[in-house]
């Protein structure tokens, strides 16, 4: 038994998008490893943007996390991945318990970054004049 992790989901919460992460799987032979495992792995890779050689000992080894992983990530022309799907619905799970609507009806931009853009070339090269004045000396 592993121990649990902040980024894990509850066992409950996986069976309801255990059809869409297994809809991925070819019928070739049957799978060894718990999905749900797989999963909180790829959870924790996503949350503590940690390198898929650090993952903990008591996930799947990484190798195996990383395979799920990409094919999971796999996006077909025009639509969502599967790990898309699965955290959309996880998302909006729980966005109806917590009594919001289903969708975010608000954003935030970071207007600094764009007033900077403009001038950003300018202060380059007036740095690059100073250094090279001052050096000259």
């Amino acid at each position: 038994m592993r121990q649990s992790y902040p980024s894990d989901i509850t066992r409950e919460q996986f069976e309801k998008i255990r059809p869409i992460l297994e809809s991925a799987r070819k019928k070739t032979k049957p799978r060894v490893l718990d999905l749900y495992d797989n999963f909180c792995a790829v959870l924790y890779i996503v949350k503590s943007g940690c390198q898929w050689r650090m993952l903990p000992d008591d996930f799947p080894k990484w190798n195996v996390v990383y395979f799920y992983f990409q094919i999971w990530s796999k996006k077909e022309e025009g639509e969502e991945s599967i790990l898309e799907k699965a955290l959309r619905e996880l998302v909006t799970e729980l966005r109806l318990k917590t009594g919001r609507e289903e969708k975010t009806s608000m954003i935030i931009l970071d207007s600094q970054s764009v007033k900077n853009t403009s001038t950003a070339k300018k202060k380059a090269m007036m740095g690059v004049k100073r250094s090279v004045g001052s050096s000259a000396i």
